[in-house]
């Protein structure tokens, strides 16, 4: 169960990386000192292209957490096996592909798509999780 939640947390430093690859030069290009980013909104400027790379590296610190947390109470609590492994898989790959359309062709209602059905893998992993708990 360790290899999902790694694979995630590289791919969260990957976004990290391509966020500040592409918001320091905007901000250069505006003209935004690096200063006036420390107030609200102030990147409301940028191009939404690089708007959208930001916005989805925040994504990843919000829902993933649960996965975090589900994945290595799995893990500790040797409740991990193989469908709760295939569903960990499911859901990494379900929140790399949501990152690469919010990044890219940013299509609302393909990227709701993809948030839900990580969702519901989400609450799959947590249900078989659960009920593994409860028989161990």
């Amino acid at each position: 169960m360790l290899l999902p939640i790694l694979t995630l947390i590289a791919w969260t430093l990957i976004m990290w990386v391509w966020m500040y690859a592409t918001r320091l030069p905007a901000m250069n290009k505006a003209g935004i000192a690096p200063q006036a980013a420390a107030t609200p909104g102030s990147l409301s400027i940028l191009p939404q292209s690089v708007r959208q790379i930001a916005d989805n590296y925040n994504h990843l610190h919000e829902q993933p957490t649960l996965f975090y947390a589900l994945a290595l109470t799995a893990h500790v609590g040797n409740l991990a096996e193989g469908v709760s492994i295939w569903l960990a898989w499911g859901y990494v790959g379900l929140r790399v592909l949501h990152s690469l359309v919010q990044a890219t062709v940013n299509l609302v209602v393909l990227r709701f798509a993809v948030f839900a059905l990580a969702s519901l893998v989400l609450i799959a992993l947590c249900a078989t999780t659960f009920v593994r708990a409860l028989g161990s």
